[in-house]
């Protein structure tokens, strides 16, 4: 007589493929045209590619990687369902980003980098451009397309590719571990390099990251997951 197996949690298929290939074949699904290698959509999905795996079905994911305008950012922003972060006057972000960041901050005090909320949560097209010409110029965007210079990246995003434009990001002081921990148990992590204030809502449990692709980096003693482009 055969033992059929008890169904386990939920397996992430994939699992035969390498990092990056299982990467790019969980989010297929998400970005309806993958980026080809070297080009700067690319560039830019593997540094802030790491809110595709969200596997939330209420999550909504941008069609690309990088508006081109302000008309396209608030084609997008309109379609979402926004929630507002417990104790501000006006953060908001996606609906299941902003409970779960609710609950990890009914569990522990987390700051806001600003001290208030509204820049370091969802921000239009505008705001993201005005930040990328506060530290950087269109020679910089110019080197980022030709994939010379990516440490700006960890900056500031170039115009309309922050993930803050897809309300599933948010800046916020974390200097212990119980924070850090509160917010890893709810789904947020550290996703791009260098950029210690920023946080991605991933939506995944900390056992769950290295299934889906995610790589675990450890930058200047700060732990971030990226992806594994």
């Amino acid at each position: 007589q055969t033992v059929s197996p008890t169904p386990s949690t939920q397996i992430t298929p994939y699992l035969n493929l390498n990092e990056k290939e299982r990467f790019l074949a969980l989010i297929t699904n998400k970005l309806p045209t993958i980026p080809a290698p070297n080009t700067y959509e690319y560039i830019l999905l593997r540094a802030y590619g790491s809110a595709f795996l969200n596997q939330k079905p209420e999550v909504k994911l941008p069609p690309k990687v990088v508006f081109n305008n302000d008309q396209e950012t608030k084609q997008f922003q309109s379609t979402l369902t926004m929630g507002k972060v417990n104790g501000t006057s006006n953060c908001y972000l996606q609906k299941s980003a902003a409970d779960a960041l609710n609950i990890a901050k009914s569990q522990v005090q987390i700051p806001f980098k600003s001290g208030y909320g509204a820049s370091d949560c969802t921000r239009n097209f505008a705001t993201n451009l005005r930040f990328w010409q506060k530290y950087a110029n269109n020679n910089t965007l110019e080197q980022v397309r030709q994939g010379k210079e990516t440490k700006i990246l960890g900056l500031v995003a170039p115009p309309g590719a922050s993930q803050h434009l897809w309300g599933l990001a948010v800046d916020l002081r974390v200097s212990n571990e119980a924070q850090k921990q509160a917010l890893n148990q709810n789904g947020w992590y550290r996703t791009v390099e260098y950029d210690v204030l920023h946080w991605t809502y991933v939506g995944l449990a900390p056992d769950k990251l290295a299934e889906f692709g995610f790589q675990n980096k450890v930058v200047e003693g700060i732990n971030y997951w990226v992806t594994p482009l």
